[in-house]
Parts: structure tokens; sequence; C-alpha cells
């Protein structure tokens, strides 16, 4: 089955471009700001976003996300909720699409129930970090059913035979995360992310790949994309958010404009007008 979200990346890669792929917590700072700063964030310049679904045990989120996700549930957010935001942006957008959150809550809500609204409400893919990337499972089934991509995830600890595994369980994309531990980590030796990127783009023949996790600046993604068909940014601009909505002195727009300025330099660099 064809994957808009893939044949998405490569259209951006034949243009001499890397992909940008950006995270936002669903409901963060309050669920009626997230359409808006979906729509911000596709201003400055991403190529496909990621709606993160709150969850109260986010196990491979640092403290930003975790953070987030808190705000969020305490105000209200639920899968149903998000669903509807993500409907509500693809009346107005057709830019790719993906969730990305934990088995618990898709188990709760039930699996195939959820690929099925996801694909109503114009989802293109989902991440789920704590899911394996066993073909037969019941997680593969419904997304193959409804045509949503499941993206899986690879570590500097993943084997060789491993890669190869996920990469032919994966759809949209494979996420290599650059360093073991939590989003938002220090990327540390950086030479060492490159040659295990190196290594796992040999490797993955499927799917294009995707590194996120610790890409903080433009530089970052710069760097983290020499072997890669792009970057995934997140913890970043959930702290930017934070910062931005938690000033009283700007208005509404400012801080959405704020949002759309950052991911447009992480795009395209702090020269770019």
């Amino acid at each position: 089955m064809a994957s808009r979200l893939a044949d998405h990346i490569r259209s951006v890669n034949k243009k001499g471009q890397k992909a940008l792929g950006v995270f936002v917590t669903s409901g963060f700072p309050t669920p009626a700001d997230s359409l808006d700063l979906l729509t911000a964030i596709e201003q400055g310049g991403a190529d496909f976003l990621e709606l993160g679904m709150p969850f109260s045990d986010p196990l491979a989120e640092g403290l930003p996300i975790q953070h987030s996700s808190s705000v969020a549930l305490k105000n209200g957010i639920t899968m149903q909720k998000t669903l509807a935001i993500a409907a509500a942006f693809r009346e107005r957008s057709s830019l790719p699409l993906v969730l990305m959150g934990y088995a618990n809550p898709v188990i709760r809500y039930g699996i195939s129930n959820f690929f099925r609204d996801a694909y109503s409400s114009g989802v293109d893919g989902v991440i789920l970090p704590d899911v394996l990337p066993e073909t037969d499972s019941a997680f593969a089934e419904a997304s193959k059913a409804y045509g949503v991509d499941l993206i899986h995830l690879v570590a500097p600890t993943s084997s060789e035979a491993r890669i190869k595994q996920i990469d032919s369980a994966s759809s949209g994309f494979v996420y290599a995360v650059s360093v073991t531990g939590i989003t938002g980590a220090d990327l540390g030796s950086k030479s060492n992310i490159l040659a295990y990127l190196e290594r796992t783009a040999t490797l993955v023949t499927h799917n294009p790949l995707l590194v996120g996790f610790g890409i903080r600046s433009h530089e970052d993604a710069n760097l983290m994309a020499t072997h890669t068909d792009g970057t995934i940014v997140g913890s970043a601009l959930v702290s930017v958010i934070e910062s931005l909505f938690g000033d009283a002195s700007t208005t509404y727009q400012e801080k959405l404009d704020g949002v759309s300025a950052f991911v447009r330099e992480l795009k395209y660099g702090p020269l770019h007008d």
C-alpha cells in the first residue's frame, strides 16, 4: 500500500531539502490552542506534524513533554478530543499528520476503533514507541486495514537484524532515536551518533529514515540529517511554547508568530527571511 507520508518526505528530499517533522502535545497549553499551534507550525515550514497523545506515564519522554502531557490531561484532553483536533486540522490543511503516543490508551480505546477513527480524522501515521514491530500484532493488522502508517523506532543498541526487521514492519518512515534515553536528552558524542546513523541508513531500504531526540537547533538538524532523510523536533518546541504562552506581555497572535519563527529557524536557519 502506498504511503502518502513516505511519498511526501521523498518529494521534499527531491527538492534538495531534508524533511522536518515537528511535535506538539495535544491539549497544551490548552485544548483550544492546539489547532492554531498546528497551523503556526505548518506556516513555519514544517514538512509534517506530530500530534502527541497525552498519557500519564510517557516512558520515553523527557521533562518538557512529560510536563506538557500532565498539563494537557489536567485540562481535560482525551483521545476523542485529540482525534477531533486532527480532523479539524485536516479540514484546513493537506500536510501529513502523525499521532504519537503509547499503547495503553490505544488499547483502552480499542485498537481497531483507534485506527478506524485515526483514518477518518485524516491521520497519516501513528508512532507508538512501546509497540513491538511484529507484523502479526493487532496494531499492525489494524493499521493495514485502515491504511494508516505504523512507524517503528530503531536505537543505537539495535542490531542489524533488528533494524532490517523494523524497516520491513514499518510504513511512512523509520524513526531513528539519536541517543539511548528520553526525548530532549543531550546529543552527547555526535560523531558516534553519525556513525550509527550512517550504518542504519544502509540497512533501512524500504522507508525514509528520520532522526529525533535531542535536536534543538538548525545546526543540530543539519548535522543529524547528514545520513538521514530528515529530522524530528519535539522537546525544544514544547519548551518554546511554554515560554511564549507564559508571557503575559504578548498577544495571542504574537505567541503563534513566535512558534512559527522558531520552526522557520529550525528549517532554514537564523538568516532566512
